[in-house]
């Protein structure tokens, strides 16, 4: 079923959770935190990704001077881990970590379905955020996560790596500066491919694990699913959703949450700026056409969005080639290719147009400089220096046009968003 509407049911759910996130709410604020303070990290999801995370955290803790001081994950081996690899104290339910007044900001790395509730706690409990990719499961979502940023105040960093690389915030300076001329579409692609499917590969099932087991092999399984909150439907244990929930539309997107948002979310920060634009309408097209294993997710996937500002982007993610299409955005005076540093030409009969709003040249090459990567910039701007790589505002832009595509998919339908009221029409 579609979430892209709030249904009565679902309005109840929320009402549950708000009053879950006032009570977090009432908890101690974290103090502000100065320029040679340690800043006591927690990590909420402890899978692959959350403990690629937290051994990055754990390394740099002298040269950032950042400690984890707090782990929590469902699953017993992995929280066990997570604690082996930090020292830290750890817990099955995040919301004891959040009651913790030595914790100042939160990672998160779970499942999408939990990004905005947990995001949302954490802030109320004076948090600041990181919250990897996508930044939600559900427009709604992101549009709630959006306001709870302003209505908190605390900070919170989208993971898609791109939107660190310095080479994209070049490019805005110069499409701003006019040096395309009006820019009027943009590709690219995320593409893979293996004998078996990486979303299987990478998420092995541990045949020991679940609801009814003991020690490590514990899942608390109903917290997972957070069907208490509406986040997912109950079902009964089923070891393939919990590993391998990236096939599973109750808990993502498939490839185009999981993929494209790495590749949207930097071209509309180059195109549109910092904060992204909303889309105007978006369609997708694609299918299962060699993965047919049982899972909900197309392996081709090829979606395009339309904008206010009068240009288009086109993407596209495959599981079965991983050939790519280049990135690139094209201006009416000129093409820019990000194949490595960021390259600009000349197009068609408007060279002159171009050399005269590019020093002469019908070529030129962007130089792109050093940048802190996505944590490090997430550790500075904690510390009041610098500007968010992916802010809330990118975030939510970037979800609801990747979220609508989902949904043209699924619905065979061209979804159209009202600014207006902010909300889905078809």
């Amino acid at each position: 079923m579609s979430k892209l509407f709030v249904s009565r049911r679902d309005f109840l759910h929320s009402v549950a959770a708000a009053a879950g996130t006032l009570a977090i709410g009432r908890l101690t604020r974290g103090a502000a935190i100065g320029a040679n303070d340690r800043i006591r990290f927690a990590v909420i999801g402890c899978g692959g990704m959350g403990t690629g995370h937290l051994n990055e955290l754990v390394k740099r803790a002298d040269a950032d001077n950042v400690q984890v001081v707090a782990v929590s994950d469902v699953y017993q081996r992995r929280l066990n881990r997570a604690k082996s690899i930090s020292g830290a104290e750890g817990y099955l339910d995040y919301r004891r970590l959040l009651e913790r007044n030595d914790v100042d900001a939160v990672l998160i790395a779970t499942p999408d379905h939990w990004h905005s509730k947990i995001s949302i706690d954490a802030m109320a409990a004076g948090k600041h955020v990181y919250v990897e990719k996508p930044m939600t499961h559900t427009v709604e979502q992101a549009i709630e996560l959006r306001d709870a940023v302003a209505r908190y105040g605390k900070l919170l960093q989208v993971g898609p790596q791109a939107t660190g690389n310095d080479g994209v915030w070049l490019a805005h300076q110069a499409i701003r500066a006019g040096r395309l001329g009006k820019v009027t579409w943009a590709q690219g692609s995320y593409n893979r491919n293996a004998r078996v499917c990486l979303f299987n590969t990478h998420q092995k099932i541990d045949e020991t694990a679940g609801p009814d087991r003991t020690g490590d092999d514990y899942v608390d399984w109903d917290m997972w699913l957070g069907h208490q909150w509406g986040l997912a439907p109950k079902i009964a244990w089923n070891p393939e959703h919990f590993f391998r929930f990236r096939k599973y539309w109750p808990y993502n997107g498939g490839v185009a949450t999981d993929l494209l948002y790495h590749k949207l979310a930097p071209l509309l920060l180059a195109i549109a700026g910092p904060d992204g634009e909303y889309p105007l309408r978006v369609s997708a097209t694609g299918g299962q056409y060699i993965e047919k294993d049982g899972r909900d997710i197309p392996d081709t996937f090829l979606m395009t969005v339309d904008y206010p500002s009068e240009y288009s982007i086109f993407l596209v993610s495959t599981l079965t080639n991983d050939s790519q299409i280049t990135d690139r955005i094209y201006g009416k005076h000129g093409t820019m290719d990000f194949e490595g540093a960021p390259v600009l030409r000349a197009n068609g009969e408007f060279a002159e147009e171009f050399k005269a709003a590019n020093g002469g040249m019908a070529e030129a090459r962007l130089e792109p400089a050093a940048r802190r990567d996505m944590k490090g910039n997430f550790i500075d701007c904690i510390r009041g220096g610098g500007t968010l790589n992916c802010n809330v505002k990118l975030g939510a832009a970037t979800m609801v046009a990747i979220k609508l595509a989902v949904e043209s998919y699924r619905q065979s339908k061209l979804m159209r968003w009202d600014a207006q009221q902010e909300k889905v029409v078809s």
